[in-house]
């Protein structure tokens, strides 16, 4: 029997995943109108109405589908209860760059990563590199553009 692998995340990320899967399955009867509104239209073949509408219930449905699974498998994690002194998911982390400009990371969930907020996935190059780490210890993450040399200065759990 296969095992559900847990998806951690934050509240915040749950509760984003919970408002998208409400307005998906609002938009249901909407798109069930314009497929019925399409087929009043007369022959489907050449009905671009209706496979339009046809396949955006698809795509919806997957969507919902696939909210539902990383809803099911969630495993919503508080960094303020953390402690210790390694990176783990939720820590948020100071790094120093090779030119020891500061560069600051939370460690979170893969529909929670958005680099521009300084949010980056557990299963990043960088957030694999991370985990496990203590402070003052050095961090070499291979990226597209070679390989990045950091120094963890500091970890919190806020």
């Amino acid at each position: 029997m296969a095992t559900v692998d847990k998806m951690p995340m934050l509240q915040e990320g749950y509760d984003k995943l919970v408002a998208e899967l409400k307005r998906l399955k609002i938009e249901r009867p909407l798109i069930v109108d314009a497929i019925e509104e399409a087929r009043a239209h007369g022959d489907l073949s050449e009905n671009a109405e209706y496979h339009a509408a046809k396949e955006q219930q698809g795509q919806n449905e997957a969507t919902i589908a696939d909210i539902e699974g990383k809803l099911s498998r969630a495993q919503i994690i508080d960094p303020r209860e953390l402690s210790g002194d390694r990176v783990v998911f939720g820590a948020t982390v100071t790094l120093l760059d090779e030119d020891d400009k500061p560069i600051k990371y939370q460690i979170v969930g893969e529909t929670e990563a958005d680099v521009s907020r300084g949010r980056i996935s557990y299963n990043s190059p960088i957030g694999r590199a991370l985990i496990g780490r203590k402070v003052d210890e050095e961090v070499e993450v291979s990226v597209p553009a070679g390989d990045r040399y950091y120094l963890v200065s500091q970890i919190e759990f806020i």
